[in-house]
């Protein structure tokens, strides 16, 4: 893993293994999660979905991640590439070692990352343009 990540992670691990810190229903996942969406908006995909230029960090956990905030909001901003699919694949890559330390069940919030970001690395690789989203209830489909 990049060496500018594991500091931040190890920042909000530390952080957060005060009790005190945490927040209900804190998961140590979350961290990661949550570094991935600094990334996310710090990249700003072009081919990101209208919905989903940015994804919003949770108020409980910015609420609770203290004065780190600030030097790893700066420490993300310096992670920059030239092009958007190395970005891409950088993103890719966290998500991919940071699911390794986590069980199943403390996946959830990774994963869900992970689906849109992938989704999105598809548009990458056909070259496409979103143009719209149709959610239909699959219910109605009958």
């Amino acid at each position: 893993m990049n060496t500018k990540i594991e500091e931040i992670l190890n920042i909000w691990h530390k952080h957060f293994a005060e009790e005190a810190n945490q927040y209900s229903e804190y998961e140590p996942s979350d961290i990661e999660y949550f570094v991935g969406c600094m990334l996310y908006n710090n990249f700003a995909f072009s081919k990101a979905l209208d919905t989903l230029k940015t994804m919003d960090l949770s108020y409980d956990f910015l609420s609770a991640c203290g004065n780190e905030y600030d030097v790893i909001k700066k420490m993300i901003a310096d992670i920059q590439f030239v092009d958007e699919k190395e970005s891409l694949i950088f993103l890719q890559n966290y998500i991919k070692e940071a699911k390794v330390k986590y069980t199943k069940p403390e996946l959830y919030l990774l994963e869900r990352l992970q689906y849109h970001v992938n989704a999105m690395a598809e548009r990458y690789e056909k070259d496409v343009d979103v143009q719209r989203i149709d959610f239909e209830n699959p219910l109605l489909k009958k």
